[in-house]
């Protein structure tokens, strides 16, 4: 796929040194953009890449077809809402994920 910008570029995954949540999170300012609307999330981002590991990236549309949640109230809200999506279907990597 052809990106808008390199997945492991500063407006990526920083050079590699972020990977999948990391990245979607840092798309979010805590303090000013909520409440913020899964949609207009989609709409602004869903083009980007989120690199998930060493060989695989996806977009940020590709994660967000699993999320339930329409509106976030809050950072937490969002952290919860993408890691259940990512854990059910298979876009999360990290060692004790199922505890």
């Amino acid at each position: 796929m052809d990106w808008p910008h390199d997945p492991d570029g500063e407006l990526g995954s920083e050079g590699r040194r972020k990977y999948g949540h990391a990245v979607l999170a840092k798309k979010v300012d805590e303090e000013t953009d909520f409440p913020l609307s899964r949609d207009a999330y989609v709409e602004q981002y869903g083009d980007h890449p989120v690199r998930l590991d060493d060989e695989r990236v996806v977009s940020v549309a590709d994660i967000f077809e699993g999320v339930d949640t329409e509106e976030f109230e809050d950072f937490v809200e969002f952290h919860k809402a993408v890691g259940r999506a990512m854990r059910a279907n298979g876009y999360w990597f990290y060692e004790g994920s199922e505890a």
